[in-house]
């Protein structure tokens, strides 16, 4: 097999898993859009449930506590049986769920139902960073991982095209097809070879990575196992628990620098407008229908999701953060503007808040929401990488939580522009700490980033080819003996 063809074979594979992961990332997608075309049903009267202001900013809010169990859920599903394990099992929830949804007509059912599906996204959401970081090479890696963010927000798309068209029940029994859909598109994904190596499981991860790489030359495979096993073997002699890597110190640069764009993120608003995109430009008082808008805001999110993916390894993390902060705070800006002046010379300014809003969406899917995913899922070391990932979604969960349920009592204290100029102020903070913190990890391994982490910290013994274990039964016996010492 020449070096070309095996390179084509190798991105058709991870190409293949990546469409078979879209399904799941699609239903995720769609579920935390779902209240964007709802709630304008809810304020028309379009739903035999009756429901309050107070209550549709809890049920909007209510599925972010969802996200963070689904993630401590996580943590140990995934380490315990597998990343695999975790994406088939995500479906479960949302089924559940939809089912609560279709069966009852209430305000506290509703809060079920979201809570659910919070809790399946934040199971998918968890393992797919991992999963895809541990499958692919630093040449595309970022590419991946940034196209999971894309076809969320195609499923973002869909529900608002056809929400608006479509009665409440119709549009809940989607969400009963794409779950089964999901599930058994992924059960024909293969589990990650460091997950085996983590097991002990020598033979699973040669026969994963010949899968993974296409390659049939054994030196070639073995010649990278080995040097997974010099990772394993490394990320493993050390502790893998949450206190190592709170209180660890070559683990601090790594948190410090996910936990400040985590927060940034969330509290930059783009989860909070989204739900509440329709009830804004209804008080925008433009005259554009609003299906419409709803379609066209989508649709402006996934064409932007697909450029993204496609620049994500061409431009760089760095600047795609710094620039893209920067510009969603002016478009932020610019919309809390026109809330507190309000202008009515003349009927073309009251497009201000949808185009505001819409540009903000553009520079934030190609900047900073698919980038805190990508760098995240680069920056932390293996053995914490769980930990790590589950404690950035519980504060993810618990950020997004405060924000989109002080979404309704900050409009009623300050009004849309008090609304539009917090969200602004985030969104500029998240600029300065990306230029501050944040480094380049756009084409580098991960022990190379590694290095660029712990500094003086990260211990290179490790890989000296002397310290492989080339006896697989001797090196699965010293893997599970570490595994076992880490829990």
């Amino acid at each position: 097999m020449t070096e070309e063809s095996l390179c084509d074979s190798k991105l058709v594979e991870l190409f293949s898993i990546y469409l078979l992961l879209s399904l799941a990332a699609i239903v995720a997608g769609a579920t935390q859009a779902w209240s964007t075309p709802v709630i304008p049903k809810f304020h028309n009267n379009e739903t035999n449930i009756a429901i309050t202001d107070n209550e549709i900013s809890w049920m909007a809010a209510i599925a972010s506590p969802g996200y963070m169990s689904g993630s401590m859920a996580t943590r140990f599903i995934s380490d315990k049986f597998g990343r695999r394990t975790v994406v088939l099992g995500s479906a479960l929830p949302i089924l559940i769920g939809t089912t609560v949804l279709l069966t009852t007509a209430s305000a506290p059912c509703l809060y079920v139902t979201r809570y659910l599906w919070g809790f399946g996204n934040g199971m998918y959401g968890t393992v797919s960073a991992m999963y895809l970081a541990e499958i692919a090479d630093k040449e595309i890696r970022g590419k991946l991982t940034a196209s999971i963010r894309f076809t969320l927000s195609f499923g973002s798309f869909i529900i608002m095209s056809v929400g608006p068209f479509m009665s409440f029940n119709a549009i809940s029994y989607i969400f009963l097809v794409l779950p089964i859909c999901y599930f058994v598109a992924c059960s024909f994904i293969p589990e990650t070879p460091y997950f085996y190596l983590k097991e002990g499981k020598v033979n699973a991860a040669r026969a994963s990575l010949k899968r993974l790489s296409g390659d049939r030359d054994e030196k070639v495979i073995e010649d990278r196992l080995s040097a997974m096993r010099l990772d394993v073997q490394k990320e493993m002699h050390r502790s893998g628990s949450a206190k190592e890597m709170f209180t660890g110190k070559r683990y601090r640069k790594a948190l410090i620098i996910a936990s400040g764009l985590k927060a940034t993120q969330i509290m930059a608003g783009p989860i909070a407008i989204q739900q509440y995109f329709g009830r804004i430009v209804q008080e925008s008082k433009t005259n554009v229908n609003i299906s419409i808008v709803l379609i066209t805001f989508g649709a402006v999110k996934f064409i932007v999701g697909i450029i993204s993916s496609m620049i994500v390894d061409k431009v760089g993390r760095r600047p795609l953060l710094i620039y893209s902060y920067l510009g969603s705070g002016i478009a932020l800006g610019v919309v809390g503007a026109y809330f507190l002046i309000q202008p009515t010379s003349s009927p073309y300014y009251t497009y201000i808040p949808f185009i505001g809003i819409i540009l903000s969406s553009v520079v934030s899917i190609l900047g900073y929401e698919p980038m805190v995913f990508v760098v995240s899922s680069e920056i932390f070391a293996l053995n914490v990488k769980s930990v790590a990932m589950t404690y950035l979604n519980i504060l993810g969960g618990l950020l997004n939580f405060l924000c989109v349920k002080g979404y309704q009592p900050m409009k009623d204290v300050a009004g849309l522009t008090g609304v539009f100029w917090f969200y602004a102020t985030f969104a500029f903070i998240g600029g300065a700490f990306s230029f501050l913190m944040v480094p380049e990890t756009n084409g580098k391994s991960l022990r190379e980033i590694q290095i660029q982490m712990q500094g003086d910290l990260y211990d290179e013994s490790y890989d000296k080819p002397h310290n492989v274990v080339v006896d697989d039964e001797a090196e699965g016996t010293e893997l599970k003996k570490l595994k076992q010492d880490d829990t």
